[in-house]
């Protein structure tokens, strides 16, 4: 092993949990005091019981009761127990019940055998108890770590998301350790990136020696309690030989280990206390595992990334796609409406025709405009500026406008002030933005004489807005897919204009103020658009 100074210390600011194996270690040491004290009354018991009726009693009694004994300790306590009782029976069985009583002169040589044989059988007897002893050790110990692994295993398939599997499995592997906390680090080039944790207080910046110290050389490292770094070779490694010499890792602070898939490292792992710890050589060989299912995990979170980004690139393909068709198909048609009606009026045509031309010009200029905001949307760029804004003035905004374009009367308002004033916190101008959508398209695609109704309450801690129409409504296979940008239902009449990119917009405007846009059929005619936005704390009526 190599030891490298380290020139600086960190400070551990972990919550107090209690380490895993001590408290079995304690009770370990406590259990064969009590077994020592209580066989050795057992012998002293059935010795006393015995030494009253001594001359009735052949020598096979003495040994038979004797060697029960030796038995149920050995099975209890362990082989030094075991031991310990045969040969104090021996010296017990000489000293009483066998003549001369009270000396340990033997008269009849062929007593010698008896207690010969007597010593051999129970220490033989006690080695055996103790080997079986162990090999059951041995199997509870596997089951635990085969417990562990399939635990671990069904934890990482029940996480939806794969940063929630490498949660979940550092929460596993720092339960085995008996460690306070445990992380999950990510390759992302040359620098490592925190991707899972174990529940718990993580300090506010964390030392990242260890674990570059650790990928760097490619095998796993430790940090002692008295600040050293330490390479561990080997020593945590899954194909470890079963034969090779225990390795009892102690003193330890934390421990960097990092994670290979096809010899390839993909993250590293970290183990961490405030209060030294230890790694047992079966401890060992279960972290080895566990370690390779957080390099599998580590791996999924990076497969996850890559399909993320491709599904991104396709997207933006099909958006490419779907831009070029509709620039093609609605640009050229007001630039022909445009070009024809100018020549017209440069010839001498009626010059109230020239207002067409301002009418397909801003309708190209809402285009573009719509083609903006999208782009700054899906680019993150969009400026948004929340602020306490009453619901009524956000409303009429975007009635004004709505009725300019279409005529008043035929919306229905109603607003649930409750006694205090409606106020959310949401953009004014992005707000009004969406409102002016909904009801614009509910007018565009209901009868003309039917009525369009806005709603607007607060509802715990939301503020929600309802806009309902009694058109014909969108069919069920469209219904998934209204608010992708430039998707146009199948029932839509030819002729209506549009690009398709509003109600992806008034969506994209909701979330980015911590809102939603949905929508649901209504029962029986008509569509129900739904804005639910931050609600906030307005003044009374009466104030």
């Amino acid at each position: 092993m190599t030891e490298v100074s380290r020139a600086a210390t960190e400070e551990h600011d972990f919550a107090a949990l209690p380490a895993g194996p001590w408290p079995r270690a304690e009770r370990r040491t406590v259990l064969p005091l009590r077994q020592w004290f209580l066989w050795f009354a057992v012998l002293l018991v059935v010795g006393a019981v015995m030494w009253t009726v001594r001359t009735r009693l052949d020598k096979a009694h003495v040994v038979l009761a004797f060697l029960l004994i030796v038995l149920g300790g050995s099975s209890a306590g362990g082989r030094a127990l075991g031991v310990s009782l045969a040969g104090v029976a021996f010296l017990a069985f000489d000293w009483f019940f066998l003549p001369p009583y009270n000396t340990f002169v033997i008269s009849d040589p062929l007593d010698w055998l008896v207690l010969i044989a007597f010593l051999v059988t129970g220490v033989v007897a006690a080695q055996l108890l103790e080997w079986r002893r162990q090999e059951t050790e041995l199997a509870r110990q596997r089951a635990d770590e085969i417990d562990r692994l399939a635990t671990l295993g069904a934890e990482t398939l029940n996480a939806p998301r794969a940063e929630d599997a490498l949660g979940a499995i550092a929460n596993v592997i720092r339960q085995a350790m008996g460690t306070e906390y445990c992380e999950i680090f990510l390759r992302d080039g040359s620098a490592l990136r925190l991707a899972g944790h174990s529940p718990g207080e993580r300090q506010a910046s964390e030392q990242a020696g260890l674990l570059a110290y650790a990928v760097e050389r490619a095998e796993a490292a430790a940090e002692r309690s008295d600040g050293t770094l330490t390479l561990l070779g080997d020593a945590l490694s899954s194909s470890r030989s079963l034969e090779a010499p225990p390795v009892l890792l102690a003193d330890l602070l934390a421990l960097g280990i990092p994670l290979r898939v096809r010899d390839r490292i993909v993250g590293a792992l970290r183990l961490s206390s405030s209060r030294p710890f230890s790694v047992s050589d079966d401890q060992r060989r279960i972290l080895g595992a566990l370690a390779y299912y957080a390099a599998l995990g580590a791996e999924r979170v990076r497969l996850a990334g890559a399909e993320e980004e491709a599904e991104s690139l396709r997207r933006a393909d099909r958006l490419k796609d779907a831009l070029l068709a509709s620039v093609s198909h609605d640009l050229r048609t007001p630039l022909t409406a445009i070009k024809g009606i100018a020549n017209e009026v440069w010839n001498g045509g009626d010059p109230h025709r020239a207002q067409i031309i301002e009418d397909e010009a801003d309708r190209l200029n809402v285009l573009v405009g719509d083609l903006l905001e999208l782009s700054q949307l899906n680019a993150g760029s969009l400026r948004v500026t929340t602020a306490l804004n009453t619901v009524d003035e956000v409303v009429g905004a975007a009635l004004e406008r709505v009725e300019a374009a279409h005529g008043a009367g035929r919306i229905d308002v109603h607003i649930a002030n409750e006694g205090d004033i409606l106020v959310g916190q949401f953009d004014f101008a992005h707000t009004m933005r969406v409102l002016t959508n909904l009801l614009e398209n509910a007018l565009k695609y209901s009868p003309t004489d039917s009525p369009v109704t806005l709603r607007a309450w607060k509802d715990h801690g939301v503020v929600r807005f309802v806009v309902e129409d009694e058109g014909a409504g969108i069919q069920a296979s469209d219904a998934g897919r209204i608010f992708e940008p430039f998707f146009r239902g199948s029932g839509i009449p030819d002729g209506t204009r549009g690009t398709g990119l509003g109600l992806s917009i008034a969506r994209q405007l909701a979330e980015v103020q911590g809102g939603t846009l949905t929508y649901e059929a209504r029962t029986g005619r008509g569509s129900r658009f739904m804005l639910a936005l931050p609600a906030g704390v307005g003044p009374s009526v009466s104030s």
